[in-house]
């Protein structure tokens, strides 16, 4: 691997894209240019983050620069996790199968549902009055 290659993984979730580039480096993890603890201030996303360079114990091996837009940041930070093990899959094929263990190479499907007309929101029903 020479100085300016990367691995690349895409992730997303709900309505999230995460374009994610694994660098070799100390662990840095910049999002949008800022670190990402600036853009992520809960511990459970923070860990959702992190999660496939635990799995790997690849914390210390890799900076990740990321690119996120849409969604909001429960959606981010899902998709960034499945781009980073998307690209430590590319990476190495070893780490496929404890990522893979792990759920971290599934992409979630769930989307919201649309609303539906002559309901208050996508199943919710108005009251129904007998008299």
């Amino acid at each position: 691997m020479t100085s300016e290659s990367y691995y690349y993984g895409t992730g997303r979730r709900k309505t999230s894209i995460a374009r994610v580039k694994l660098l070799p480096g100390a662990g840095n993890i910049i999002v949008n240019g800022k670190p990402y603890e600036d853009l992520f201030g809960r511990f459970a996303l923070r860990a959702r983050i992190l999660m496939p360079l635990r799995v790997t114990n690849t914390s210390a091996k890799f900076n990740a620069v990321v690119k996120v837009e849409g969604g909001g940041t429960a959606g981010q930070a899902g998709a960034i996790s499945l781009g980073i093990a998307r690209a430590l899959a590319l990476a190495d094929e070893t780490l496929r199968t404890p990522l893979r263990r792990a759920g971290l190479l599934t992409r979630d499907p769930r989307e919201k549902e649309r609303k539906k007309y002559g309901l208050k929101r996508a199943r919710k029903a108005p009251q129904y009055t007998k008299r």
